[in-house]
């Protein structure tokens, strides 16, 4: 209950508009339909004779008498003068017709309170997948480490989707049903308030078995939804590694790996669904049980000597009581949805709700370009996974000035790319710091340090797009045909330094080409000087280099270096390499070994410290 009216305060409370306008029309309907039970049995009554009574016309303003009283009199009064004139048969048609305008009014006023809940459904269900993209991409690096990708699909879409399903298909049912509850029950106590204190003692008895069965159906729906995340990771790792699973013919040990989970799947979904089917029969049993409880009470009443209510007001109350059936029967289906996507909105939180470790600061300090030099002072970082920690830097100790070409080398697993990923804050330093012209970086604000940052990774990461706009992502939208034209310009410049333009113009449509998902359509050489060209275009003070030319063939290679060493000349660089040829001129080579600065010097020092760096680049000669 507390998720739900968080999940209510949250996402209900900007679609207030809506929900006032809906609870509205369903008092309007509601009121409507009593109206036309109350008015039209005492008519009948009087027109099939049942009714001997002579009415007499009594004027609206007669004192001593009630409003409500003058009203049924000349009710009554007014068909007993249509019999009399007009006959039986035209009076029943009018009586038709006036029950056919109460209905109209009444389905008109039901139909308002739908449309208005409509805005209100969709409005939520877009709010909440907005927000969870929001999350993550608000998330630091190292959440995604913990969570396999095909969960969080798996929550965006079928979490997303079971909560449209489940708990926004039944606000309709929370806001009219009660409405309509409370009118009937409202004319049941002013009926017989004997009869209507029975009911209320036998209702919640009938009541207490559902919402058990309810609570059930929540813990089985998270199971549910837990393996349908299952199936979707498996379906992503199986598209995202399609080439090994041919290459190793393992096509057959997945497909039972599948069929296993969605086995898994469809014995839970098959439970949930079986349980949440029996809402309609528990709930019609339990309501001709209400029923047959009071009408063996009611019978007993008046057959009685002294009963407070005759048998034709008894008929009409088991008429208003049969009424309320329907409703109830729409809330307990409510009862039974909402557990369900309940548990699947747990799941969402889990991504709502994860600490973000990344912070911005309160009072953000501002820096508009590298003046002097990055440092970094005594880093120590480790990786957290649960209550285990993972240590990975141990006390680095490092500056780099303005325009200095800066290279790390080691072996796989050093540190080298966590040593670099802190500037931007993509992690935290665990303890000591990295400033920026003597200014932590945890004091300025992520976009400002980011905008200084411009980063080749050792994975060409492309987006399903043309080659222009991959070049130009991150780049403000033109907002003029002049501003389109010029960047059209520095994209086709960023592409010829990355040795990128002949063959983006080889391609069917040129800078307007699609690249396919996550560049499939191109060699792995071709998406690396992609991104560089991306790099090369933010034009930004700090460069970062993590393998940018290990997936270059030779000539190409070669052609990068010359275009990334002229570039870095203008700018300071920090140069993650296995290549050591690729690094020869860097104005310092810091040797990484278990997250230690082992060694630091030029390629010529290096060499003649006859260390691990030495032994390093032998094994590459070799």
């Amino acid at each position: 209950m507390k998720d739900f009216l968080r999940m209510m305060r949250q996402y209900v409370a900007p679609y207030k508009a809506y929900l006032f306008g809906g609870l509205v029309f369903n008092v309007l309907s509601a009121v409507l339909n009593v109206f036309s039970f109350v008015s039209i049995i005492p008519m009948l009554q009087l027109l099939f004779g049942i009714d001997k009574q002579r009415y007499e016309f009594i004027p609206w303003d007669a004192a001593g008498m009630g409003m409500k009283d003058i009203l049924i009199n000349n009710l009554y009064f007014y068909t007993t003068q249509l019999m009399e004139v007009w006959g039986a048969s035209a009076t029943l048609l009018a009586i038709g017709g006036f029950l056919a305008f109460a209905t109209l009014l009444k389905t008109s006023c039901y139909f308002a309170s739908v449309a208005m809940m409509v805005p209100l459904r969709t409005g939520i269900v877009r709010d909440i997948r907005s927000a969870v993209y929001r999350k993550i991409t608000s998330l630091p690096l190292s959440f995604f480490s913990d969570e396999r990708k095909g969960d969080i699909i798996a929550r965006m879409s079928g979490d997303v989707g079971e909560v449209e399903n489940s708990i926004t298909g039944s606000l309709e049912m929370i806001v009219k049903n009660p409405i309509l509850i409370i009118c009937y029950f409202g004319v049941l106590i002013y009926m017989s308030w004997e009869l209507t204190l029975f009911t209320v003692i036998v209702l919640p008895l009938l009541g207490t078995a559902m919402g058990k069965i309810g609570r059930r159906l929540k813990q089985r729906s998270l199971e549910a939804q837990d393996k349908w995340s299952e199936t979707m990771s498996q379906l992503e790792e199986t598209l995202g590694g399609m080439r090994i699973i041919k290459a190793f013919t393992a096509e057959q040990r997945m497909r039972q790996r599948f069929n296993s989970i969605i086995d898994d799947y469809r014995h839970i979904s098959g439970r949930v669904a079986t349980r949440q089917a029996s809402a309609h029969p528990v709930s019609e049993f339990l309501g001709t049980c209400l029923i047959v409880l009071v009408l063996w009470y009611g019978g007993t009443l008046i057959f009685s000597d002294s009963s407070p209510i005759d048998a034709p007001t008894f008929i009409f109350y088991m008429v208003i009581l049969y009424s309320i059936i329907q409703p109830l029967k729409d809330l307990s289906k409510a009862s039974y949805a909402i557990p369900k996507g309940m548990a699947s909105m747990q799941r969402i939180n889990r991504i709502l709700d994860a600490p973000n470790p990344i912070t911005e600061p309160d009072e953000p300090k501002t820096i508009g370009s590298l003046e002097h030099e990055i440092t970094f002072r005594d880093v120590h970082f480790s990786y957290v996974s649960g209550e285990t920690s993972f240590p990975v830097l141990h006390g680095v100790d490092l500056t780099v000035r303005k325009g200095q070409t800066i290279a790390i080398v080691g072996q796989s697993g050093s540190g080298k790319s966590t040593l670099v990923d802190l500037v931007p804050r993509y992690h935290d330093v665990t303890s000591g710091s990295i400033l920026i012209d003597g200014t932590d970086v945890r004091t300025l604000r992520l976009s400002d340090l980011r905008s200084l940052i411009g980063n080749v990774n050792q994975e060409a990461i492309l987006f399903n797009d043309s080659f222009y706009h991959n070049i130009a992502f991150g780049v403000p939208e033109p907002q003029t045909p002049e501003e389109e034209r010029l960047l059209r310009q520095r994209v086709e410049e960023a592409a010829r330094i990355a040795n990128a333009h002949d063959f983006i113009m080889a391609s069917e449509h040129g800078y307007d080409t699609f690249v396919g998902d996550r560049g499939c359509r191109l060699s792995g050489g071709q998406r690396q000087r992609i991104s560089i060209a991306r790099a090369i275009l933010k034009n930004p003070d700090i460069l970062i280099l993590d393998e940018a030319t290990s997936a270059l063939d030779t000539e190409s290679e070669r052609l990068v270096q010359e275009a990334l060493e002229n570039l870095m000349r203008q700018r300071t660089t920090i140069a993650i390499a296995h290549r050591l040829s690729t690094i020869r001129h860097a104005d310092e080579i810091i040797v990484l070994h278990e997250g230690r600065v082992v060694e630091r010097g030029t390629h010529e020092h290096l060499l003649a410290l006859n260390g691990y760096y030495k032994r390093l680049n032998d094994m590459q000669t070799l």
